[in-house]
């Protein structure tokens, strides 16, 4: 019964999300049906306390999004790479952010040997930017402290994975205007820390992942 309930309330949500957009902007739905016009790409976590659009104040049509557990940019996943690709060769997104999120659970379970499932070869990505930098992790005695440092990290290679991308690359090679951002969410104050890495051309990448076009 509660799944029915449940079911039933976002159908009734729906529509009146509809009466109020209606009420608010009579073309609002025939404006948006027009074209999607964003600046932003967001690369977010897919956990269900993280909402891009709302976190932005952004409204629909503001924001493409990819989400995927921890927030990770995989430069063999086709999913990341096709939306990645469309975002900035079809839409010109002017930005893309990589968000993470303090308390990330799958940030946490590449911090741990627990067996998960399938997960486990995911999180497999995760505890890579762990043995990456487990020096400076491993020196934080705090655990808690040391998971909040280790998102972070997670989100600064990600943004540096991202603009070892051949599409990326490819773009400011053209002359493209794109700027890559790094994010960590909180979820129990809802604001966002700046992680101060920001990319807007190859010359922050090592020589060897540069690429010659």
């Amino acid at each position: 019964m509660e799944q029915i309930d449940f079911y039933k309330k976002i159908l009734d949500n729906n529509k009146k999300w509809v009466e109020d957009s209606l009420a608010d902007d009579p073309n609002f739905f025939q404006d948006l049906a027009k074209q999607q016009t964003p600046p932003l790409l967001w690369i977010g976590c897919s956990d269900s306390r993280v909402p891009a659009n709302e976190i932005v104040g952004a409204k629909p049509g503001d924001v493409f999004v990819h989400r995927n557990i921890a927030n990770m940019v995989v430069h063999s996943d086709m999913n990341m790479l096709s939306v990645l690709d469309y975002a900035v060769n079809v839409l010109k997104v002017k930005h893309v952010i990589v968000c993470g999120h303090y308390g990330c659970g799958g940030v946490q379970a590449a911090m741990t040997n627990q067996s998960i499932g399938i997960i486990d070869n995911w999180i497999r990505h995760i505890k890579d930017v762990y043995r990456l930098h487990h020096d400076f992790l491993d020196a934080i005695k705090d655990e808690n402290e040391r998971f909040n440092a280790f998102v972070e990290v997670n989100v600064k290679e990600q943004v540096f994975d991202l603009a070892k991308t051949s599409i990326v690359q490819s773009a400011w090679k053209n002359g493209q205007d794109l700027t890559l951002h790094g994010w960590a969410y909180g979820l129990n104050s809802g604001f966002v820390t700046d992680l101060d890495v920001n990319i807007s051309s190859d010359v922050d990448l090592d020589e060897v992942y540069q690429l010659k076009f």
